[in-house]
């Protein structure tokens, strides 16, 4: 049997991998896209890229991966670039879609946000708020395999 893959591009987003399912984290500059992949690598999670990942497709999933120039290496600010165990790839799962609190509807209706074709769940997400990485891990434990 054999595969087809697309090209990948590379988007400004951190991801890291909850039980094997990467996790898109985007938003602005600044907005605590690592601060947040940091505390769920700290809850269990594991670094698949961070500040830019290479999105692909491949027999129809979604991939995130790191590039290669930054594979394992993540920005801890206050300390610089640190090693991190890391996986190479995962498939898509979500993206959380990191805003200011105020952003942050209260009973959001389910969203998606298309990329190469497929559907993601989009989770929006104020990432300072103490129970960020909780709800992350809650939104995709309710997703389907």
């Amino acid at each position: 049997m054999s595969s087809t893959a697309d090209a990948a591009s590379l988007i400004h987003a951190t991801s890291v991998a909850i039980d094997g399912r990467a996790i898109l984290l985007v938003g602005p500059s600044g907005i605590g896209k690592s601060d947040l992949a940091l505390r769920l690598i700290d809850r269990g999670a594991l670094l698949i890229s961070d500040d830019q990942t290479m999105l692909s497709t491949i027999d129809g999933r979604l991939m995130a991966a790191p590039p290669a120039t930054i594979t394992g290496q993540m920005e801890v600010r206050g300390i610089g670039i640190v090693s991190m165990p890391h996986l190479p790839a995962a498939p898509v799962a979500a993206i959380v879609d990191l805003v200011a609190a105020s952003g942050v509807e209260r009973m959001p209706a389910p969203q998606h946000r298309r990329i190469s074709g497929i559907a993601v769940p989009v989770l929006t997400l104020w990432p300072f708020e103490p129970s960020a990485p909780i709800k992350v891990e809650i939104f995709v434990a309710s997703l389907p395999e």
